[in-house]
């Protein structure tokens, strides 16, 4: 079975940064591309209404929300399976639940799969 397990979120002032992490555990045979959402408190459950962050594919090319572009950088290392973002001069308005997402590969098939993690909070508030 596979898992995305998060660490990292927390409280911070504005202006200071945080270090968020996701791996992906379980019987996987590869990962394709890696990414960080988030959901404001208060909106809908639905994941759909999720905002992408920032993605990173296995050759490290990287996209970002125009709204972190610069302060946020996404890295990943392949040989653990693990996803970081890396926030810095976080603001307010940055304050929600991060979740990891990844498109994978598992088992013996290999068989592909879209998984999330259960989401860190991450408040910014003075």
């Amino acid at each position: 079975q596979v898992q995305l397990v998060e660490s990292g979120g927390g409280l911070v002032q504005p202006g200071g940064s945080l270090r968020l992490s996701c791996a992906a555990t379980g019987n996987i045979f590869s990962v394709d591309s890696l990414g960080w959402y988030r959901q404001a408190q208060g909106s809908s459950a639905d994941w759909s209404q999720r905002e992408l962050v920032a993605t990173i594919t296995p050759s490290g090319k990287t996209t970002y929300t125009d709204s972190v572009r610069g302060r946020f950088t996404i890295s990943r290392d392949n040989t653990r399976n693990t996803v970081y973002l890396q926030m810095n001069s976080l603001k307010p308005e940055d304050t929600a639940v991060y979740y990891c997402h990844a498109i994978l590969n598992y088992g013996l098939g290999p068989t592909p799969g879209d998984y999330w993690g259960r989401g860190t909070q991450v408040t910014v508030s003075s």
